[in-house]
């Protein structure tokens, strides 16, 4: 699991669980420069210990006096902060944003059960929503129903304005067919970009350690390494070796999954004897269509870092977008 997947849920529960007491702050809404996005959590124990953040530093501090004093009320509160405030401009959120925070102490108004269940689902990478009626006080999971949000990874209120819907999604991966240079150049961009890379390739002379240390290295043929590793709707799948023995294999499964990108690298040309072959597999223009080739965004790169950056973007656009 990347260390950039947070474990905010994971610590509450534990501190719980230790007697410490909990509390869950999450960003419910937004308005102007805000520092977080919705859905961004601050996890409070009771001896004021912290993970996670609502504002980049901005208002925590705020936030973990009400937290507490929550704690000890066993109720929940919602709190606004904005630049015109006096409260929030004196903690520094002098950006011009204005942010809702929702507090739950942990076994008063978030049930053990229901965050113990959350954090099973979380590791099991099973997407999950977590949603709380603010005017009644009622807290459930949802596995289903929510499809556009998970899809988007996008937290958010309900129609009514007061039915809050936090998106629990699995962590990304990115699944790299060919240890080439530019795999080299695109792997600690995607790490730093939120990615858990594993990079396939059967020649051990490419996908070596020396050349990828302390990386996820499968030197199987890429079809029984993608199989092993698993392709679901958080999984972008980036084909570079040119090589239709090596990508075609592995690119049949993606095709077959609901991997959110696929990718694979070649010339116009290189595409369309690509689109032949998958056609005579098979597939349909609609399955086949779902290829981004020539990968990555048009943006004239140049050498492997900047065609790295042009797949990176191209990844984001199509995760966040859907485009």
């Amino acid at each position: 699991m990347t260390a950039s997947f947070d474990t905010i849920p994971e610590t509450a529960l534990a501190w719980h669980r230790e007697g410490k007491g909990a509390v869950l702050a999450t960003v419910i809404q937004t308005w102007g420069s805000a520092p977080r996005r919705v859905g961004a959590q601050l996890a409070i124990s009771g001896q004021a210990e912290i993970e996670g953040s609502v504002s980049g530093g901005c208002v925590e501090g705020a936030v973990i006096v009400e937290a507490l004093e929550a704690l000890e009320s066993g109720e929940a509160r919602e709190l606004e902060f904005g630049v015109s405030d006096n409260d929030a401009f004196a903690v520094g959120l002098a950006c011009g944003g204005t942010i809702r925070v929702l507090v739950e102490p942990v076994g008063k108004v978030l049930p053990e059960e229901l965050l113990t269940a959350l954090c099973e689902a979380r590791a099991a990478r099973r997407p999950v929503a977590y949603v709380a009626d603010l005017d009644t006080g009622a807290r459930r999971l949802d596995e289903s129903g929510h499809e556009m949000r998970f899809r988007m990874d996008r937290s958010g209120f309900e129609e009514d304005g007061r039915t809050f819907v936090a998106i629990h999604n699995p962590p990304l991966r990115l699944v790299i067919v060919g240890a080439v240079h530019i795999a080299q150049a695109l792997v600690p961009m995607a790490k730093i970009a939120g990615y858990d890379p594993a990079i396939v390739d059967p020649r051990e002379t490419f996908g070596a350690s020396a050349r990828f240390p302390g990386e996820t290295l499968l030197n199987d043929w890429p079809d029984e390494a993608v199989a092993k590793l698993g392709l679901d709707g958080r999984t972008a799948l980036v084909l570079l070796t040119h090589d239709p023995k090596l990508d075609d294999p592995a690119l049949e499964l993606a095709l077959r999954s609901g991997c959110f990108y696929i990718g694979a690298l070649g010339s116009t040309r290189t595409q369309a004897k690509r689109v032949e072959r998958m056609t005579a597999a098979g597939f349909s223009e609609a399955e086949i269509g779902r290829i981004h080739g020539p990968i990555g965004l048009d943006i004239g790169a140049s050498g492997p870092a900047e065609i790295a950056v042009s797949i990176l973007a191209e990844m984001t656009r199509v995760l966040r977008t859907g485009a």
